[in-house]
């Protein structure tokens, strides 16, 4: 008896979730979704333009253990870029993941507006940013190493980019997606382009359907009431970044529903800038689809 009851709780649950996704498709869209999607484009190209967005990347410097020298001569442990610092500007001393910054005399390197000659500048937490001119660096952290990154606010040609290649939008690509949550804690393994490997919380999948076939696509954790989705496809081959692209998309509501609008998916920084540490699709992510909408690969663009 109880192996009965078993199998038809098993049936009642496979039906429950074969319902909740018969009538998965295109999802409504305003009268105006176009100029939403132009507004949604504007404020994306915006944000990669702030002083320290994406675009204003100009260098991450990987640290060693012990004294690291910095500045902008050829014999500095961290060259930044020429004529953005003195030769030798200072130091970076790491000792058990813990930084600490001391100028050089007559170096005026600031914090929060205020001159500072020498402080702790990571501590496994806390890494507070500094300044000289138009630069502003911090430290990262990517497991074992340990960097500096570099931004560079003066930069001509961010400032006269107007946003990468797009498909043309289109209401097809905005798509009712059924959340389904995984155990508290779940992860799932995720590599950047540096080749690491982390376990990134796995919260639950999401299920859509195009063209009368089913997709699933595992979702990450993010704040603000959103999912975020690391996502390859087959345009990946010829038109989209190799890589693969990114999208966020909103937490489901009370039935688990949600809208994944590929109008919205967007090229990775590592598409743009050598400078970042993008994560890679995982195996489960990588759809045999062609998303024919959103970001395509960026042509030419070196925007150091």
């Amino acid at each position: 008896m109880k192996t009965v009851t078993a199998s038809l709780f098993a049936l009642f649950i496979l039906i429950s979730c074969s319902q909740s996704k018969s009538d998965l498709g295109p999802a409504p869209v305003s009268d105006n979704y176009s100029e939403e999607i132009d507004l949604w484009v504007d404020d994306r190209i915006e944000t990669l333009k702030e002083p320290t967005g994406w675009m204003r990347l100009a260098g991450m410097f990987i640290l060693d253990e012990g004294v690291n020298s910095f500045g902008s001569g050829p014999d500095q442990d961290v060259q930044f870029p020429e004529e953005t610092l003195p030769a030798h500007a200072g130091t970076f001393t790491l000792q058990e993941e813990t930084i600490k910054f001391n100028a050089a005399n007559g170096i005026s390197i600031t914090h929060n507006g205020e001159q500072v000659s020498d402080m702790v500048i990571f501590d496994g937490v806390n890494a507070p940013a500094l300044g000289y001119g138009h630069l502003e660096w911090y430290v990262i952290q990517r497991q074992e190493l340990i960097a500096i990154r570099l931004f560079n606010k003066q930069n001509p040609k961010v400032d006269q980019f107007d946003g990468f290649g797009r498909f043309p939008t289109d209401p097809k690509w905005s798509l009712l997606a059924q959340y389904e949550p995984n155990p508290t804690g779940s992860t799932i393994q995720i590599t950047n382009v540096l080749g690491q490997v982390d376990e990134i919380l796995n919260p639950g999948r999401l299920t859509f359907r195009f063209n009368d076939k089913v997709f699933t696509i595992e979702a990450l954790d993010a704040s603000d009431d959103r999912l975020f989705l690391v996502i390859g496809d087959e345009t990946n081959q010829t038109e989209t970044y190799q890589a693969g692209r990114y999208m966020y998309v909103d937490a489901p509501d009370e039935s688990g529903r949600t809208v994944i609008d590929f109008n919205k998916i967007y090229n990775p920084p590592c598409a743009y800038t050598v400078y970042s540490t993008c994560q890679l699709p995982p195996s489960q992510n990588r759809l045999d689809l062609s998303i024919t909408a959103g970001e395509k690969r960026p042509v030419n663009w070196t925007g150091l």
